[in-house]
């Protein structure tokens, strides 16, 4: 048995009463077993000590849209727009992936995240090779919900991006059968149709039906780009949400990322059929895609959390900028209480739960929960005076990445004192530089070839 005992912390709870408390929060194995104050007599002797007075803990983040595999491509595709982003880098950089290469920028991106606070993440692979992402999501502690990126049409794809759709959907089959609930449920599978633009009808009906009779989430890009919402309406007659409402996919099951270019009767079906929305305001700006109605969809009751999306459309997947950006662009538009920090804190850890499926095991800080949580050091210049402060606005309008002190996952410290306890990081960040040289040669040599 493993214990950890973290001794008179403030802890930011997320719980049904969004408690602020003060104390003390015994660990035992993989489970939040008590909170309370004073329990240093309580818990046997081998206990780990984390004295935690001035720190502040809360839930770990869960970010609902992250990209693994392009981890290797930051830097790579600066200053474009979707469209030409996918076809002139990002899908080209993918279809030169081998094992190692996946295998490395998953590693790097978890090694961020991790450093970062998030202890959880909805994540979309690309085509091939997603055994190594899994491989480094099993090494590293991370919670994770994962699937190999679906895409089974386009006259622009790279030819070893396109599938067929029978053998898309058997290694979907077989990646779901290998790792699925792998850990005890620390690792879960999703299918990823990448979105409507690359994908056949029969695969997408495929998905929904795979996706009742195996009870996982699917997890689909949508309306993210005013262009690729023309390409849907010019196949289908019907924008995104409508036509996937019109197949059947629309569902509790169903969780899009984006959401951007949505119209009234989107927004009714994504609340009436319960489907999740993730919202990612850094990757949707720097792309130039737009800003997502969060104000209005929160208005009407929609379910939305947050993700930083992948680093080559971000540059970062840092958590605290997703959080205050998510609070700070629907100010100018709706006035300065439209997403308060309270509201945005949720997104970033009950509600990210809520859309996994995951909160009776996560997302707050809860006796009998899963210990995910993180220890932030906020005895910083940037964070202070701490008194008469909301905690909670602290965490979103002035904490950052580098005020993580440590994370703890499953009841595993991954990270602590900033040091990584699941990686070398050095010799993650020695592999990412030798990979992505490889990779952007092979990627120039494959386009020559064609």
């Amino acid at each position: 048995m493993t214990a950890i005992l973290i001794r008179q912390a403030e802890m930011v709870t997320m719980n049904e009463k969004m408690e602020i408390r003060y104390g003390d929060i015994w660990i035992k194995n993989d489970r939040i077993v008590k909170i309370g104050k004073h329990l240093l007599g309580e818990v046997e002797p081998d206990t780990k000590i984390i004295e935690a007075e001035g720190k502040t803990v809360l839930p770990g983040f869960i970010q609902t849209h992250t990209h693994l595999c392009q981890t290797l491509f930051r830097g790579q595709a600066d200053d474009m727009e979707l469209m030409d982003w996918l076809k002139q880098r990002i899908w080209p950089l993918e279809a030169a992936h081998d094992h190692d290469s996946l295998y490395h920028s998953a590693k790097l991106g978890i090694g961020e995240l991790i450093q970062g606070g998030t202890t959880t993440i909805m994540d979309m692979e690309t085509v091939h090779h997603t055994d190594a992402a899994f491989e480094a999501m099993a090494e590293t502690g991370i919670r994770a919900l994962s699937g190999k990126v679906m895409m089974d049409i386009g006259d622009e794809l790279p030819p070893d991006l396109l599938e067929k759709t029978d053998v898309s959907i058997a290694e979907s089959i077989r990646l779901l059968e290998t790792w699925h609930g792998y850990d005890n449920n620390r690792i879960q599978y999703a299918f990823c149709p990448r979105f409507v633009v690359s994908c056949t009808e029969t695969l997408l009906k495929n998905v929904r039906d795979l996706s009742k009779d195996y009870d996982v989430l699917v997890h689909t890009h949508a309306s993210e780009n005013q262009g690729e919402v023309n390409i849907v309406e010019q196949r289908h007659g019907m924008r995104n949400v409508e036509y996937l409402d019109h197949i059947g996919l629309a569902s509790e099951r169903l969780v899009l990322a984006h959401c951007i270019w949505l119209n009234d009767w989107e927004k009714h079906i994504i609340r009436e059929k319960g489907v999740k929305m993730t919202h990612c305001p850094g990757s949707n700006l720097k792309l130039a895609s737009g800003v997502a109605d969060v104000h209005g969809l929160h208005d009407i009751g929609a379910a939305i959390s947050l993700g930083a999306d992948g680093a080559p459309c971000n540059n970062t997947m840092d958590m605290f900028q997703e959080m205050k950006l998510a609070a700070l662009l629907p100010k100018p538009f709706h006035g300065p209480s439209a997403v308060p920090a309270l509201e945005v804190l949720k997104m970033a850890t009950i509600q990210g739960a809520e859309a996994l499926g995951l909160q009776h095991e996560t997302g707050s800080l809860e006796e009998g929960k899963k210990a995910d949580m993180i220890l932030l050091d906020l005895q910083q210049f940037h964070s202070y005076p701490s008194q008469t402060v909301d905690p909670i606005s602290r965490i979103v309008y002035s904490a950052s990445a580098a005020d993580v002190d440590t994370t703890i996952i499953d009841g595993r410290l991954v990270m602590e004192n900033r040091i990584m306890k699941t990686m070398d990081k050095r010799r993650v960040l020695q592999d990412a530089d030798e990979a992505v040289s490889r990779l952007v040669h092979r990627t120039a040599h494959l386009m020559q070839e064609e």
